[in-house]
């Protein structure tokens, strides 16, 4: 039998991951919602630096996104998914 101290821990770390879990979430919204404004500002007719622009905006948050992926495909390990 688990100690208190023990089943309290696990349901501290339960509960962080939890937490986590849900800004990971939340930040996976916020992501999606500038990847669609990028996409639709790829479809206008940007010219010069502001092309640019966009393009380093479509690349770094892709790179977030996949980023954000990642850590949510390990808190759901550590949740035991």
């Amino acid at each position: 039998m688990a100690s208190p101290n023990t089943a309290g821990s696990k349901s501290k770390r339960a509960d962080e991951v939890a937490r986590l879990r849900v800004l990971a979430h939340d930040l996976s919204n916020s992501l999606e919602a500038i990847l669609q404004a990028t996409y639709l500002l790829q479809q206008a007719k940007i010219e010069g630096d502001s092309q640019r622009w966009v393009k380093l905006i479509d690349a770094s948050s892709q790179e977030a996104a996949r980023i954000n992926g990642e850590i949510r495909n390990a808190l759901r390990a550590l949740s035991g998914e």
